[in-house]
């Protein structure tokens, strides 16, 4: 049997400033001309290109559900971009056997100024079905999406989140063989995601085909049978999900417990704050170090530059564990922090910013973590930040508990203050109790 999607020697190039594949005919003309001229250095590779996707091959069988995953820019988007038949390939193919539904970003296919009605039967004509098998489907689309007082408004008027949850009702319900869905769920808020996932659990026992982009370890571990790990647009590893996961959070893994961005113009954030670095530091260790000492006290330094000044910001990171369950959250605003930074609620000038979260000793399990360092607006909007920017791992050097030591169960394990006393005598039977 045939696989569902085949793809070979897949590739998507891009040239840095085309703002647009449509030229106008003065346009097209003028770069003939030059190419004729000798003036044809655009097409060369590496000369103000960049590849999303290069040579990528793989298929998937009928029923499968794939996770696919990789760090922000390893191509992941435009692959399904690619199957989805919005984006055309440089190089290479991808045979897509079946009917195909999307969702990769809030709204898709959704024209602004028809209704939602309307946007739900537009869809599924696109899908290849007919007006009654829509019609049919139509109500479980309106009640999952719960957008029913809106229906007959133009989704232009929608908020982000009824378009999200009816272009994943239309997505779901209209049963494509293929679904793509990509890291467009993380918008919604938790009910939604919680009932997105067990619609789409129902779609893979269905037997239908899923492709789904996730930064959520977990939910690929759970939900998916096989992976795809992307890395700076090559397919570095495929099979199954276990195997495929640990080579993604192994490489996770930064040289040295530090990761910087000298170039500030490619840093990550925007023309306000970028960041410039993130280490992971130990007293009495000189310099980061990837590997800590799990009964001394584990530094986070967060360095980063303030561009335009006159703005209040707080620093704060988030730390996962090495299959991607959160383990806190923190930042430098007073209702999380210990103390006051200095600059809490002030505007800063432009210029270079250190701030560092001090974990306690004794705290964090054994194993690997990762750290998403961020910087933003009071109260809680980033603007600059890295998912998994760097790695490091918690070791216990001996028994530290008496006869207990090593990897315990719990995402933490903390020394807490326990006591024992005498518990003074039993209390006496109730009348009536403990007879036979």
């Amino acid at each position: 049997m045939k696989p569902i999607i085949e793809v070979a020697g897949l590739g998507k190039r891009y040239r840095l400033g085309e703002r647009s594949p449509y030229r106008s005919l003065r346009e097209s003309l003028s770069r003939s001309l030059r190419g004729l001229a000798g003036g044809a250095r655009a097409g060369r590779d590496g000369d103000g290109e960049i590849w999303a996707l290069r040579d990528v091959g793989f298929s998937v069988a009928a029923g499968d559900v794939v996770g696919v995953i990789g760090r922000n820019g390893a191509g992941k988007s435009t692959l399904l971009k690619i199957l989805s038949r919005i984006t055309d390939p440089t190089t290479g193919r991808a045979v897509i056997r079946g009917r195909v539904a999307s969702l990769l970003e809030v709204g898709t296919g959704f024209h602004p100024e028809l209704t939602g009605r309307e946007n739900v039967l537009l869809n599924g004509t696109i899908l290849g079905m007919t007006r009654r098998e829509v019609r049919r489907k139509f109500d479980e689309i309106v009640a999952f999406a719960e957008v029913a007082p809106f229906i007959d408004t133009p989704v232009k008027h929608y908020s982000s989140g009824m378009q999200l949850r009816l272009a994943f009702a239309v997505a779901a319900f209209l049963e494509p063989e293929i679904l793509l869905v990509d890291e467009v769920l993380a918008v919604g808020d938790a009910a939604f995601q919680k009932k997105c996932l067990g619609k789409m659990e129902d779609t893979t026992r269905q037997g239908r085909t899923v492709l789904i982009v996730s930064h959520n370890i977990p939910l690929v571990i759970n939900l998916c049978h096989s992976a795809l790990l992307f890395d700076r647009g090559v397919l570095r590893a495929q099979g199954a999900t276990g195997p495929v996961v640990g080579q993604y959070l192994e490489g996770m893994r930064s040289a040295g417990g530090e990761a910087s961005w000298p170039d500030s113009e490619h840093a990550p954030g925007d023309g306000r704050v970028r960041l410039q670095g993130v280490r992971i530091l130990q007293e009495g260790r000189p310099g980061p170090s990837a590997e800590v000492d799990i009964a001394r006290p584990v530094q986070v330094e967060i360095r980063y530059r303030v561009l335009e000044g006159g703005e209040a910001y707080y620093t704060g990171l988030w730390l996962r564990d090495r299959t991607g369950v959160a383990v806190l959250a923190s930042t430098s605003s007073p209702s999380m922090s210990l103390a006051d930074d200095g600059w809490t609620g002030r505007p800063r000038p432009a210029g270079l910013y250190r701030s560092v979260c001090t974990l306690p000793a004794n705290f964090l399990n054994e194993g690997r973590y990762s750290v998403t360092p961020i910087v933003g607006h009071p109260p809680a909007s980033a603007i600059a930040m890295e998912r998994d920017a760097v790695s490091f791992d918690v070791l216990d050097t001996g028994p530290m508990r008496g006869e207990y030591f090593g990897q315990w169960i719990g995402v933490v394990r903390p020394r807490l203050a326990w006591s024992t006393g005498p518990g003074g005598p039993l209390p006496e039977t109730a009348p009536g109790q403990g007879d036979a």
